[in-house]
Order: structure tokens, then sequence, then C-alpha cells
């Protein structure tokens, strides 16, 4: 059986920031929505599209998470450094 190359996978690296992020992932969705994509392509894209979603995911949640810091401080508004668990 032939060996098929393919693009490298996504890197597990996080995206630097979540509008990065996001636009990186409209691209993503906006090539699986061609129809004329080959089997292969497409599981790469979505693996691709959801690592990206993962790392949106969790930069959601440590922002909320902030917020809720401040809003926490005995009724008065005040900022709390975050440091989020890894």
């Amino acid at each position: 059986m032939a060996k098929v190359e393919s693009e490298p996978a996504a890197s597990p690296n996080p995206i630097a920031n979540f509008e990065a992020g996001l636009k990186e992932l409209e691209k993503v969705v906006k090539e699986m929505e061609t129809a004329d994509l080959p089997l292969e392509r497409s599981l790469e894209l979505f693996e691709k599209g959801m690592q990206l979603s993962e790392s949106c995911r969790k930069q959601l949640m440590e922002a909320e998470t902030r917020v809720e810091i401040v809003m926490k401080k005995d009724g008065k508004y005040q900022a709390e450094s975050f440091r989020p668990s890894k």
C-alpha cells in the first residue's frame, strides 16, 4: 500500500491571542465549506479546527475567571492578579 503524504499536523502550541485564533478558525471553516476537498484534507482541517476551538474556549474561560475575580471583592471592584492553572 502506498503511503499518502499530507501536510504537517497543526502545531499543538496555543494561538497567541483569541482574535488570531478566531480568525484562523474562520479560515478553516470557509475552506471546509468548499465541496471539492479530498477526505484527507477535510480530516486535517477538522483536526486543526478542533484545536483552534479548544484554544479559544480556554482563553474565554480564563477571561471569564478574571472578570469573576474582579467582581467578587466584597462588592467592590478590585483587581486581583490571575494565574491560570496549567
